[in-house]
C-alpha cells in the first residue's frame, strides 16, 4: 500500500494562445492562473503568444526545459479554424501522450456545450517530466478542465494515482 503524502504545491505555468487577447482582456488565462491559486499551486509564469505553432512551441518546449516548471497549461487554439494550431504545435515534444485525457474532457464538456465538444482538440501529455495540457480558450472549458481533471490530477495526495507524481518525480 502507498503511504500517503501531504499537498505538494506545483509550478504552473500557463500559456493563452490567441490572435487577439491582451493581458487586459484574457480570461481564460487569468481564470486558470486563479483556479491554480486556489489549490495552493504556484504560477511560475504567464505569456500570451499568437496562432502560430512555432511561437508556441517555442514558449513551451523553454517551459519543459525549466525543471522549476512542473505543468503548462495552454487555453485556445483547440478548435478546427485555419489558426488553430496549438495541438500541433505542442504534441510533437510529447514524450507520452495522455489520450484518456482529452476524451475526459470532451465527456465532461457535453453537459455545458453538448455535441460541440466534438470540435475541442484538448489534450495533454508529458515532455521531460512536465504536464503539458492544451484547453479550449473559454473560461468555461478552462473551469471545466480544472475542476473535472486537472485539480486531482495535480494533487500528489489524489488516489489511487495522480499525474503530481510524475512531474515531481515520485
Amino acid at each position: 500500500m502507498t503511504e500517503p503524502r501531504e499537498f505538494t504545491p506545483l509550478s504552473v505555468a500557463v500559456l493563452t494562445v490567441s490572435d487577439t487577447r491582451t493581458a487586459a482582456d484574457d480570461r481564460s488565462g487569468q481564470t486558470l492562473r486563479e483556479l491554480a491559486a486556489a489549490d495552493g499551486h504556484r504560477i511560475a509564469d504567464h505569456r500570451i503568444v499568437t496562432d502560430d505553432r512555432y511561437a508556441i512551441r517555442a514558449v513551451v518546449s523553454a517551459w519543459i526545459s525549466d525543471p522549476g516548471v512542473h505543468a503548462v497549461i495552454c487555453t485556445g487554439g483547440t478548435g478546427f479554424s485555419q489558426r488553430d494550431v496549438t495541438p500541433e504545435a505542442i504534441e510533437v515534444l510529447f514524450d507520452r501522450t495522455i489520450p484518456g485525457f482529452g476524451e475526459r474532457f470532451r465527456q465532461l464538456s457535453h453537459a455545458s456545450v453538448g455535441s460541440s465538444t466534438l470540435q475541442s482538440r484538448a489534450l495533454a501529455g508529458i515532455a521531460n517530466r512536465t504536464l503539458v495540457v492544451a484547453l479550449p480558450g473559454s473560461t468555461g472549458a478552462c473551469r471545466d478542465g480544472w475542476s473535472g481533471l486537472l485539480s486531482e490530477q495535480l494533487d500528489v495526495t489524489h488516489r489511487p494515482c495522480n499525474l503530481a507524481e510524475l512531474a515531481l518525480g515520485l
